[in-house]
């Protein structure tokens, strides 16, 4: 039993010091001072609120006893009292919540932007997803650290914790002043209770305090073993009610994918079945949370009868008027709802604490990625040129090792090999985003990364074609000399046009939108990935041509993957993938061969 105690403990602590952990970067933050004023401010409107139903009470016994003794100028006297006292405490719930509301506002506004930033920065968005698709995905519990569904965490996730975190923290804040301020008064109130057994005659001082304490303990210990399954089922909850969003998302992403290949049977299963855990989870909640209010409710109206019948049978023998018994009830209530918060709000806290959860395991995956041991050594240089690299996949397994490449300035090189042989893998290494990269890199400036599937933005046309730099970056001649270029006249005429272009635009507009991108900027150096492959032969060799002039004129060079030979006549240099015996050359899968080819004529 002790054992169990203190491992409840150490949990309580544990998740506190997440909270903290969690909380305290807002309030040491620029933005300190107002954040801790509008803290305080809170504070002292709960010390004054507390200090109001002090009053209140003392006026139950005023206002009952006039009532009792039918002394009617005493009564007029206490309506009027009760106006103030009615019209301070309006004013003070008031001010309370606006103050209360900003200071979730501003500390939720500092809160995402300060995750957004670090979820952006040296590209831990992209190396949490690797991460998580490798197998290391978080679980209940916050173990494991690569959290799933950062969208919810940023969105969803900060608001909940946010507000949970002030409206718990000052509902116990109030309820510890609260319980401070009445148990003296219900100490004196109750006065002595005396029962006699088996002969002998027994006292008990401040009795009715005791009877709070005892049956608060009573309601506190049950509640906790009835609602303890909320946490882990509320943490689970929030995890399929993101995968769910997640899939519908996908599904209008990829909508024409789906249309063509006549998917809607698939994908309403898939969805049926992420919507079904959805609701399995929830019927699971809503048990537990029936057991919970059925208790509490109980408990709740149990609680207002409570002190009259202990107190009854003293009022009754005429040891005190109806003023003081009402007062009695009232103290009892504040004492007895004082000591039950965590009976009153155990829902809340178990959102509040998977809530938690989530965000420590978030924020624990972006200090893990922080932390991490970048193998890879990049170094500027005007050639691009490997020393020992390796390349393995997620899950450990070893692509190349020792690769030695070197590429200079006028150079065209052709990369070739098996589909999954890692090709696109070894880009994302020279590019600096593939965290399970080791050996040294040097790389030169201005350069340009064309991935297979090209990003392209919703809105206007002109930033779409710019991305990521500002479509004011370059005038509009520019811009339509680019998109003509790129074998687009079709949109030319339309670069102020807003629409979801990854929806509108075939896979082939967007692969020569991409070049158009490359086009308008002109990059020195070009690392091409599949990037014609949507295209036809002739509108390949076209647009080659343009882009290998570009690179030429820049004193670059280009890197292309392609499959299709005929890409083979742009470049003077082929790098072939070659599978290698298991065991062979520090276990990896693939080798380098290097050889020279005649190019075209540009």
């Amino acid at each position: 039993m002790s054992s169990s105690v203190t491992a409840r403990a150490g949990s309580f602590v544990q998740v506190l010091r997440r909270v903290f952990k969690l909380a305290a970067p807002y309030f040491q933050s620029e933005e300190k001072w107002r954040a801790r004023a509008m803290l305080l401010t809170i504070v002292a409107l709960n010390l004054f609120y507390v200090y109001v139903a002090v009053l209140g009470n003392e006026w139950y016994g005023r206002f009952y006893d006039a009532l009792q003794t039918k002394n009617q100028a005493v009564f007029w006297r206490e309506v009027g009292v009760f106006g103030w006292i009615a019209f301070a405490n309006i004013a003070v719930q008031v001010l309370k919540f606006y103050v209360t509301q900003l200071l979730q506002l501003r500390w939720r506004s500092w809160m995402t932007r300060s995750y957004l930033s670090r979820w952006m920065a040296d590209r831990t968005f992209y190396h949490l997803e690797l991460a998580r698709y490798g197998g290391q995905a978080g679980k209940a519990g916050n173990e494991g650290q690569t959290p799933d569904n950062p969208d919810q965490r940023l969105q969803e996730d900060m608001q909940i914790f946010t507000s949970a975190t002030m409206t718990l923290s000052m509902g116990l804040l109030n309820a510890v002043v609260t319980l401070m301020s009445f148990i003296g008064l219900l100490w004196g109130l109750s006065g002595n209770f005396s029962f006699t057994f088996s002969g002998t005659t027994y006292q008990i001082v401040g009795a009715m305090v005791w009877v709070a304490l005892v049956y608060s303990v009573i309601g506190t210990v049950i509640t906790h073993f009835i609602g303890r399954p909320l946490i882990k089922l509320n943490f689970t909850q929030q995890r399929y009610e993101a995968d769910f969003r997640h899939h519908l998302v996908r599904v209008r992403e990829y909508s024409e994918a789906i249309a063509l290949d006549k998917g809607e049977k698939v994908e309403r299963e898939q969805l049926d079945l992420r919507f079904g855990d959805v609701l399995r989870n929830y019927l699971q909640l809503i048990k537990q949370q029936k057991n919970l209010v059925t208790f509490t409710s109980f408990f709740g109206q149990a609680a207002v009868i409570f002190p009259f019948l202990v107190a009854g049978q003293q009022y009754f023998g005429g040891a005190f008027q109806l003023g003081h018994l009402m007062q009695i009830g009232s103290a009892f209530g504040k004492v007895q709802e004082s000591l039950s918060w965590f009976v009153d709000n155990y829902d809340s806290v178990a959102v509040w604490r998977a809530t938690t959860d989530r965000l420590t395991s978030f924020d624990d995956g972006m200090r893990a990625h922080a932390q991490r041991d970048h193998g890879l050594q990049r170094t500027p240089a005007d050639v691009l040129r490997t020393d020992d690299l390796a390349v393995a996949l997620p899950n450990g397994t070893p692509l190349l090792a020792g690769a030695a490449l070197a590429v200079k300035a006028g150079d065209s090189v052709l990369l070739q090999g098996p589909s999954g042989s890692g090709k696109s893998t070894l880009f994302r290494s020279f590019a600096g985003i593939w965290p399970f990269s080791k050996g040294t890199l040097d790389v030169p400036d201005n350069v340009a990364f064309m991935p297979q599937r090209p990003y392209v933005p919703d809105g206007k046309l002109r930033d779409a074609l710019t991305y990521p730099n500002p479509a004011t970056n370059f005038s509009d001649d520019q811009l339509r000399q680019a998109l003509a270029d790129a074998l687009l006249p079709d949109l030319v005429a339309r670069l102020d046009d807003s629409d979801a272009w990854s929806q509108k635009l075939s896979g082939g507009e967007q692969q020569r939108l991409a070049i158009a991108r490359v086009l308008l900027k002109k990059p020195a150096w070009l690392f091409a990935d599949e990037i014609t492959s949507a295209l036809d032969a002739q509108a390949e060799g076209v647009l080659y041509k343009r882009l290998a002039a570009t690179v030429q004129a820049a004193g670059g060079a280009m890197v292309s993957i392609a499959h299709r030979a005929a890409v083979g006549d742009f470049h003077n240099q082929r790098w072939t993938m070659v599978p290698q015996e298991e065991g062979a050359n520090g276990g990896a899968r693939y080798r380098l061969n290097t050889s020279a080819v005649q190019p075209a004529a540009v």
